[in-house]
């Protein structure tokens, strides 16, 4: 089973000091600084380090210099997700430019009145593009792992303010499914990952770089149980201070029946997770060994 506990690393301590940064330094500033922390991460990461090297070597099959250049340039990518991420949300969103890239598909699903699910990965930047919907007009409802620190969110909540969409905690009492249920009644947008899960959730095998893979089986079931449109975003960082959001067409899977439903949705899940993976390969924080039986 996958170690990935839905947890994130580090301390209250550590981004209030990239905050400070931030604030009385700037973005680039923090960025430098960040260089420092991602070679950390780097030499002694061991555990980590070997599952994206390995994925780097022998999934991407990059030699051995590139494959710890990628290595690299994911810790610190990861980092500058975070920054970016911190940015924003303090005001600072001006320094940075975005398109869209299908921005109409989402605009269908918002007017079909029917709810939607809009399916990502731990690919880019996630943040950013709860961010980025706002532009909607609609109430965006992103569904997560309590995974951070009591602390550090206390800490970003002073920093960052109020969210800019409803947070739906994931708890082993199950009572989330009742909030997402009650979304999509409402014809709401629920955004969530689908592809991790913590030890102990049901999955579904589908193929991916090659090798079969598990993936929640969750997200996919709640699209076939309430027969919502579905789309797969995707906010990528292009350069500095520029982001690409991607969402794929609007799929609708009602013709098929339940199990069909599923399997159809999970592979074109895959693919498009696949497609952004190999188009931006540091930028897929993936710490666990994603395809451990």
């Amino acid at each position: 089973m996958p170690s990935w506990q839905g947890k994130s690393k580090g301390s209250a301590l550590g981004y209030s000091i990239f905050v400070t940064v931030i604030k009385r330094l700037g973005v680039r500033t923090a960025y430098l600084l960040l260089g420092i922390v991602a070679f950390y991460y780097f030499l002694f990461s061991y555990r980590s380090s070997k599952i994206i090297f390995n994925f780097y070597h022998r999934k991407l099959n990059y030699n051995v210099a590139a494959s710890l250049y990628k290595l690299y340039k994911n810790y610190y990518s990861l980092g500058q997700a975070l920054i970016d991420k911190v940015a924003i949300m303090s005001g600072l969103g001006d320094k940075y430019t975005f398109n869209f890239d299908g921005e109409e598909n989402l605009r269908t699903i918002t007017s079909l009145e029917r709810g939607g699910l809009l399916l990502s990965a731990h690919i880019g930047n996630w943040e950013i593009a709860g961010y980025l919907l706002k532009r909607l007009n609609t109430r965006i409802n992103i569904v997560m792992f309590d995974g951070e620190h009591q602390k550090i969110k206390e800490y970003l909540a002073t920093i960052t303010g109020k969210n800019t969409a409803n947070i739906i905690v994931i708890k082993n009492d199950i009572s989330h499914i009742f909030e997402i249920a009650d979304a999509l009644k409402n014809n709401e947008l629920v955004c969530m990952h689908a592809d991790r899960f913590v030890e102990g959730n049901k999955t579904i095998a589908c193929n991916f770089l090659g090798e079969q893979a598990n993936f929640p089986l969750g997200p996919f079931l709640l699209a076939a149980k309430f027969k919502v449109p579905v789309a797969y975003v995707f906010a990528m960082k292009e350069n500095t201070f520029h982001y690409h959001f991607f969402s794929s067409g609007v799929k609708d899977y009602t013709a098929y029946d339940k199990e069909d439903r599923i399997s159809q949705m999970l592979n074109d899940y895959a693919k498009e997770m696949e497609t952004k993976v190999k188009a931006y390969p540091e930028q897929w924080f993936n710490y666990y060994d994603f395809w451990q039986r």
